[in-house]
């Protein structure tokens, strides 16, 4: 295992980081918060949870980085993730008693090459990005579309756990995890990354039968791979801490299913399905039903769960469309969504309100409490009478100001308390 050899004193610094992780994990509140989650859920909660997904900025939280080998480096990332986090936002995130190692599942989909060009921005983040696109016209190209080519890499896999495990293993419990499937059902995006946006967008009206066979194609190879990781054994349950949906978490007691207590097999029905189609917003709520919906109603009825969305707003398809699927717990409603609509729409249901407030107030310029907390009643008062949950995400910056993040989660938490119910 040559790619895993750290240094002695890296060795000693991420171990204590470790420590500091287990010790914030066994606080009373990390209890409290993960029955706050489970209930919430589950359909029991009293009050929304607030998550303040912070991927995008979290090494303006970061301390310095102390180690230097590639291997350790990301170690120390994963452990002050959550570190910082508990100490600077305090959010609702439970901090984990255990160490993730994912399992190394590669896919070249359709069996096309993937060209991409980066560019980095001011501080050098690779933010900015774009694809050669293989296909270039729908019609004349569809013959290249093959069948997608994957493997499962156990071996890198078990030697990467052997690693963490010497190295912290008696300190946190490390965990395969497979992440997958958490964005693998966003269709549209994936079609993009094929053809482009416009060309998707050109297709539909030039090429109506072809880009309904296109999709169909798509959904087809994907249940395959669902398949292969089903068949396989590759799965892993996601009714906990772990992500299952935009900014959101998989706490509930509703998964896994009896069958799964009878076998011990996991399957799609076990665990949530993550999808939306933000590409789609140009589209009328027509043509999204015509050509869009028609594989996510499918892909819906595979899981257990469902959350839908992302960025994109779901008030003009979801009487017609979203609020049909199969198993949907959640939806997200987001900055450009009718949150008023909304909220009428799922007042006293048994789907979750996932709002997603706008990412401004923290990503630019100097936080402005005041406004922030005008926008958020705005929130409180429209999903009154609904399970709800608070998600910000999209926040590529804090403007050199990290205590934002936490301003504003002590805001959203005073408000609940003042207003909700």
């Amino acid at each position: 295992m040559a790619g895993y050899k750290i240094l002695k004193k890296e060795q000693l610094y991420l171990r204590e980081l470790a420590k500091k992780q287990l010790e914030y994990s066994k606080l009373p509140v990390m209890e409290e918060r993960t029955r706050h989650w489970y209930a919430n859920n589950d359909l029991r909660g009293e009050k929304p949870v607030v998550i303040i997904e912070h991927g995008p900025f979290r090494e303006e939280l970061f301390p310095k980085i102390f180690c230097e080998s590639e291997v350790a480096v990301a170690v120390e990332k994963e452990l002050l993730a959550n570190i910082v986090n508990f100490e600077l936002i305090n959010d609702d995130k439970i901090v984990p008693s255990y160490f993730p190692i994912n399992r190394k599942i590669h896919m070249k989909e359709l069996d096309q090459d993937r060209v991409v060009h980066r560019a980095t921005d001011a501080k050098g983040r690779e933010l900015g990005y774009s694809f050669e696109h293989p296909i270039k016209d729908l019609k004349k190209d569809f013959s290249k579309l093959k069948k997608s080519v994957y493997n499962y890499d156990e071996k890198g896999t078990n030697e990467h756990h052997a690693f963490a495990q010497d190295l912290l293993g008696d300190i946190l419990d490390v965990k395969i995890t497979n992440n997958s499937l958490l964005w693998f059902m966003s269709f549209t995006a994936r079609a993009v990354n094929l053809m482009g946006l416009e060309r998707l967008m050109y297709s539909i009206p030039d090429y109506p039968d072809e880009t309904k066979k296109f999709f169909d194609f798509i959904l087809e190879d994907s249940f395959e791979y669902i398949n292969w990781q089903e068949k396989n054994g590759l799965l892993i349950l996601d009714n906990g801490n772990i992500r299952a949906g935009a900014g959101s978490y998989g706490f509930t007691d509703e998964l896994p299913t009896e069958e799964f207590h009878k076998t011990g097999k996991i399957t799609t029905k076990d665990i949530w399905g993550n999808m939306n189609s933000q590409e789609s917003v140009g589209l009328s709520p027509a043509m999204y039903e015509e050509f869009i919906f028609p594989i996510f109603k499918k892909a819906a009825e595979r899981f257990g769960m469902v959350y839908y969305g992302c960025c994109e707003p779901v008030h003009e398809i979801w009487e017609s469309c979203i609020s049909t699927l199969e198993n949907l717990r959640k939806v997200s409603i987001s900055p450009w969504c009718d949150e008023e609509y909304m909220g009428e729409a799922l007042r006293g249901s048994d789907i979750i309100y996932s709002r997603k407030p706008s990412p401004n107030f923290l990503g630019v310029g100097s936080f402005d409490e005041d406004a922030f907390k005008e926008y958020m009643e705005k929130t409180m008062i429209a999903a009154r009478g609904c399970h709800a949950e608070i998600i910000f995400r999209d926040i590529y910056t804090l403007t050199d100001d990290i205590t934002k993040a936490g301003k504003a989660v002590r805001i959203v938490r005073r408000l609940i308390e003042d207003m909700w119910r």
